[in-house]
């Protein structure tokens, strides 16, 4: 077979493949207009002294057997046998932008195929899937895609955290050896979401080289990025198995899932607007076509206290606030009375709701609102009727005690009779009730997933996206909320099959700055829940100004998480306020380019969206603490067209710069505030405005509107 060349281009992104005699990466950035096969002969390497005497490549599959040294693609045997396989390739299919490369080793049995998309945003779709070719058991320990970077990619930005905080950003060179990030609480994780960015040394918001890798998956997961003693550089990303978990029988296939990936030559915002439209064009499913509507939820305002009179109520005062959707969250099934019983019995509890649900959600739907409610299917607490009825319907191993969690087990959804039963309870909660909105909860972390004593927790995540699949087509009008105790599970795989993220349980609007500019790198705004909440917030107990929690949860899918009949008048007009603010900005936000812009002060965060047509922009500028410096400098505008000449206006501001102060706390603020002046693009792009002096916890909003 000819040594075969593909070049794929989307967006701004060129990919060089080299197909045969193995497929192999060659160039991965910036996008090439002038490239020729040719070319290629300017990257053929030399072969290192005192090492072996061919060059071993970094190939799709990274076959240690070809002499690669660092950690192989793909690990496994035929007891004991085929463990070191080196493929060849057999076939490739190249379609517009589309590439598949199969290749085989013949004498350990094995098809390796790796399948290519570069997408018009530029980002790319990457996986790979292992066949047993020959009879015999074939145990698959490891399968990973393996992503090729150059030399100059040698600092690593990833994300830590935990519950109620999430998405947390951190730093590490890359200069020798490895960096693993591993995640093994059986769904997507608070702890590790599985995505890296590599870059040059330095690479911020705004500069820099970056490849950002982001896997798809909701269960177990291993990202790392490699160097090698000759200085290449690779990442891979990969499911996690438990040992005996892959068997493949001769003809079977195994998928890794899809790794995407983003090239950017100006920083992280770029390579976000990159994964933002391919989300939006490829991934998001909404049943119509609508904004999204601003939400209620009942939990932090009732918890299980349910009277259906006093939400009636509390949906009364909801939509005088300007809600659009309202939730009712735990607590409205049989016996559910606090969080350590009754997950698993799915009826209603006719003790709270004795004429049913259908007064109050017809309540909802005449005051012009949709109805949402919260369950957590995959869940079953030891004090319900279905674990009396089916205590061996658990995800667990035999002879073990399996410990609880937040008072619940795991239920196992590799069983038939389990599944079927989810199915039978869900359809009867969202058949026989008018419903439109499912917040879908997932509240712990699965410890010893076995099916038949076996490991079990790959299938019991992809049955848990059958279960999604199943409901979805029963029930197409119904949008659903992904949520694991806040944001436990998000990625793109999830994404497929639902609507909205839980940013996290926690609504301390401090927090949620952080939290919510960590989501942002791979998740647009519409999908990210951020609610305001109590003044005194439930996770933290640390409290701030309405103009604080109703600027934070502007830049997302917006809700409010209270109980409205129990606020004064002023919180509530708050409320009001910024659910209007939030209507009247949402065709911006949910559309427009994401910007996160560089300061010199850790302790102010800007960030902002700009219309894909650049006519408007919206930029809030918040002071998470004591500023650094006495004055807090500019705000260069990025993403506006440089000829155009722009209006800027304040459109919310903290009450600092509303009544001034007295004393010491006086403070002249910029001109320029209180005048709306007219700037062009250029000026506002690289001179940019003067920032007022802010009290920490406050924030400023400022809107920018082209003039014509």
């Amino acid at each position: 077979m000819e040594n075969q060349i593909i070049h794929l281009t989307g967006g701004q992104t060129s990919l060089i493949v080299r197909c045969t005699p193995y497929a192999e990466i060659l160039y991965w950035g910036n996008r090439l207009s002038q490239f020729s096969a040719d070319d290629i002969i300017s990257l053929s390497r030399a072969v290192p002294n005192g090492r072996i005497d061919v060059e071993a490549p970094v190939n799709f599959s990274a076959d240690s057997g070809r002499g690669s040294f660092g950690t192989p693609g793909m690990e496994g045997h035929r007891d004991g046998l085929d463990w070191s396989p080196v493929f060849n390739t057999t076939q490739v299919k190249h379609d517009g932008n589309q590439l598949t490369i199969t290749t085989e080793d013949a004498v350990a049995g094995l098809q390796f195929r790796s399948e290519l998309r570069l997408d018009d945003s530029g980002v790319l779709q990457a996986r790979n899937a292992l066949t047993s070719l020959k009879p015999g058991t074939y145990q698959v320990t490891r399968l990973a895609v393996t992503l090729p970077l150059p030399e100059r990619a040698a600092e690593v930005m990833a994300f830590h955290g935990r519950w109620i905080k999430e998405f947390q950003p951190h730093r590490t060179l890359l200069d020798h050896g490895g960096i693993i990030q591993e995640n093994r609480r059986g769904k997507t994780s608070s702890e590790y979401f599985p995505a890296m960015m590599i870059g040059h040394p330095g690479f911020s918001e705004e500069q820099g080289e970056v490849w950002g890798m982001h896997l798809g998956w909701s269960g177990n997961h291993r990202l790392r990025a490699d160097i090698k003693t000759d200085g290449r550089r690779l990442v891979q990303a990969e499911a996690l198995y438990f040992p005996g978990e892959q068997r493949l029988e001769q003809g079977e296939t195994l998928e890794t899932p899809w790794l995407y990936a983003s090239y950017s030559a100006s920083g992280l915002n770029r390579m976000s607007q990159q994964f933002h439209r391919f989300v939006r064009e490829q991934i998001l499913r909404f049943p119509t076509e609508k904004p999204r509507p601003v939400h209620l939820n009942t939990w932090e305002g009732i918890y299980f206290d349910h009277d259906p009179d006093y939400i009636m109520q509390m949906a009364t005062e909801s939509a005088a606030l300007g809600v659009e959707r309202f939730i009712i969250d735990d607590g409205w099934f049989k016996g559910r009375d606090h969080d350590r019983a009754a997950l698993g019995d799915w009826y209603l509890d006719e003790k709270k709701y004795p004429n049913g649900l259908k007064p109050v959600i017809d309540h909802v739907k005449n005051l012009g609102m949709e109805f949402g409610i919260w369950v957590e299917p995959e869940m079953i607490n030891p004090d319900s009727d279905l674990y009396r009825a089916h205590p061996d319907w658990l995800l667990a191993l035999p002879g073990y005690q399996q410990p609880s969690g937040r008072h619940q087990f795991v239920l196992d959804l590799n069983n038939p009779q389990v599944f079927d039963y989810l199915v039978e309870r869900m359809s009867w909660l969202l058949g026989e009730h008018d419903v439109d909105y499912v917040k879908w909860d997932m509240n712990r972390e699965i410890v010893q997933p076995g099916h038949e004593g076996r490991a079990a927790l790959t299938a019991q995540t992809q049955q848990f996206y059958r279960l999604l699949d199943v409901l979805g087509e029963r029930f197409p009008h119904i949008e659903f909320e992904s949520c694991a105790s806040g944001g436990g599970r998000i990625d793109f795989e999830v994404l497929k099959r639902s609507h909205r993220f839980w940013t996290s349980d926690n609504n301390d609007a401090l927090e949620r700055q952080k939290i919510q500019r960590g989501m942002s790198y791979f998740f647009p705004p519409e999908v990210m829940g951020s609610h305001i909440g109590n003044k005194r917030c439930h996770a933290t107990s640390r409290q701030h100004s309405i103009e604080f929690r109703g600027l934070t949860a502007l830049f997302g899918h917006m809700g409010i998480e209270l109980d409205p009949v129990k606020e004064g008048e002023a919180e509530r007009a708050g409320f009001a306020k910024y659910t209007r603010l939030h209507q009247q900005l949402r065709p911006l936000l949910h559309s427009g380019d994401v910007y996160r812009v560089d300061t010199h002060d850790e302790t102010v965060l800007i960030h902002g969206v700009v219309s894909v047509n650049k006519d408007r922009a919206v930029f809030l500028v918040s002071q998470l603490a004591m500023p650094t410096w006495s004055l807090p400098g500019t705000l260069r505008v990025p993403g506006l067209k440089a000829d155009a000449r722009y209006r800027v206006t304040v459109l919310d501001e903290p009450a600092l710069l509303k009544g001034g102060g007295s004393g010491h706390t006086m403070r002249v603020q910029p001109a320029w505030l209180h005048e709306s002046p007219v700037l062009n693009g250029e000026w506002l792009a690289n001179a940019g405005v003067a920032l007022p002096v802010l009290d920490p916890e406050s924030a400023l909003l400022l809107g920018f509107e082209e003039i014509r």
